[in-house]
């Protein structure tokens, strides 16, 4: 298994980064800087480089905030199954949505035409364009990602840990400061890991809002590359990316590595009914919940009611053409997309939980290599994996470029690295001795996976097929340059 791992890491990892990095850094056959130094010596490269960092910082850090607030709130302050229904539910609308989407509903709702600023308050000089209208449109359409995780943890502590500290005598919030919240470490951290990564190669949502007000790395390469057919200095830019990606990757595994986080055990209990979250502290975390979901609708409430009308903003008189445009037009794309992202999903789910088991219970050589290279196509901006996908795979011996094989293919080695970390985060929450006295009782490896471990990490392997197929459903910047 492991070498069928690498081999895939290998074909579609390493192999398009390679011919990337030598098509930018290499020049008739020597080693080459030109291209780097060319782009560093521009200042607004530079200004893009810190305001990439310091977006991607916000997005994580209040991303992650908020999907920690969703998940403590469908796991531990016991909501009626009605409000889990709807948080479920309305948390699937920015991952099934392009990444623009929460973009142009900000520009609907607060732009200088918007629903908010000009038709209810009568603002028309408010602009939403720059950092913090990025960051909103970012947090919201991500922090679905950091709740999916940190839902699956906080599900999988087990519930004596904290009726324990309660019942010697510990507050509320002291069980959760000193228990509840260390608990979740690999969750918080494989969390802020995914955001940062997702933020930092996000284009399409700072092309939108960002512009020349807040430049940004992935903005500057596309433009670089699409704009002014520069594709070695686009090449160059991207690079720049992969620098702070490791230094959180690192930060993260040193993080979550100098602790233990096991909670399933595998020794019996009883339930109990002890109430862990205060009344008031629950209607509060409720609230603030159902208020966010609101804003949430509202802004795709705005999209739909977009989508019926002739112009935003200065012709709302009702039509279908839309419609009638995409269904007569673009039927066949839709079919296409979902057939991809149907096998992307199958494939891409056994392959996260794989390599995710093998990185969290496994022990051999190469085990962290394999997980840093697994991460490294989900660091990169989406146009630079399709860039380098497309070098790689348009010539012998691999010419797979504008078929379906190669848009799976991304997808798979692109989004399964979520699926990846989230089931490491599980893995690491349940002890071994259960494995072990499954193996002692005589089962081999693959039927102490398939009875034991696979059920404890089922959370983590629905999690992690539908962000790949959610994902493949949405895909632009990579895909755009491998198809015809």
């Amino acid at each position: 298994t492991i070498a069928v791992i690498w081999l895939g890491l290998a074909i579609f990892i390493l192999f398009p980064l390679f011919r990337l990095f030598a098509y930018t850094f290499v020049d008739n056959g020597q080693l080459s800087l030109d291209s780097l130094s060319r782009i560093w010596a521009r200042s607004h490269n530079r200004v893009a480089l810190t305001n990439s960092l310091w977006l991607a910082t916000l997005v994580s850090v209040l991303g992650t905030m908020m999907g920690f607030l969703f998940a403590f709130t469908v796991a531990r302050t016991r909501p009626p199954k009605i409000v889990t229904v709807i948080i479920d539910a309305v948390m699937t609308l920015p991952l099934i949505s392009p990444p623009f989407t929460t973009a142009i509903a900000l520009q609907f709702a607060a732009g200088p035409r918007g629903l908010i600023t000009h038709g209810l308050l009568g603002i028309s000089n408010f602009t939403l364009y720059g950092l913090w209208g990025t960051v909103v449109a970012e947090v919201l359409t991500y922090f679905p990602l950091a709740y999916l995780t940190l839902r699956a943890v906080l599900i999988a502590i087990d519930d004596r840990i904290e009726d324990a500290a309660l019942s010697l005598g510990s507050s509320h919030w002291r069980a959760f400061w000193t228990i509840t919240l260390p608990l979740t470490t690999p969750g918080l951290a494989n969390s802020l890991l995914v955001l940062f990564a997702t933020s930092l190669a996000d284009f399409a949502t700072p092309l939108i809002l960002a512009g020349a007000r807040f430049p940004v790395l992935p903005t500057q390469a596309y433009l670089q590359i699409t704009g002014i057919y520069d594709l070695r200095g686009g090449a160059a830019l991207s690079f720049l990316v992969l620098i702070p990606s490791l230094i959180v990757f690192l930060l993260q595994r040193y993080w979550v590595g100098q602790r233990s986080y096991v909670t399933v055990t595998g020794k019996q209990g009883g339930g109990s009914s002890m109430d862990r979250v205060p009344a008031l502290v629950r209607l509060i975390l409720q609230i603030i919940s159902l208020t966010i979901l609101g804003f949430v609708v509202f802004l795709y409430g705005i999209i739909f009611f977009g989508s019926f009308v002739e112009v935003w903003g200065a012709n709302h008189a009702f039509t279908l053409k839309h419609f009638q445009y995409i269904f007569r037009f673009g039927r066949k794309s839709i079919t296409d997309t979902l057939t991809i992202s149907l096998w992307a999903m199958l494939i891409g789910g056994l392959y996260s939980v794989i390599i995710g088991y093998l990185i969290g219970k496994q022990e051999f050589f190469g085990r962290k290599t394999m997980e840093f290279v697994s991460m490294l196509n989900y660091a990169l901006p989406g146009t630079v994996v399709g860039i380098a996908y497309l070098l790689a795979f348009n010539d012998p011996p691999i010419m797979i470029t504008g078929t379906a094989t190669i848009l799976v293919a991304l997808y798979i080695f692109r989004y399964s690295p979520a699926g990846v970390r989230t089931t490491v985060a599980s893995l690491q929450q349940i002890d071994s001795s259960i494995e072990e006295a499954s193996t002692s009782l005589g089962a081999d490896r693959q039927v102490t996976f398939r009875k034991i471990t696979l059920p404890l990490i089922l959370p983590a392997f629905f999690a992690s097929i539908e962000v790949v197929f959610i994902r493949a459903m949405t895909a632009i910047s990579a895909a755009i340059f491998l198809v015809s």
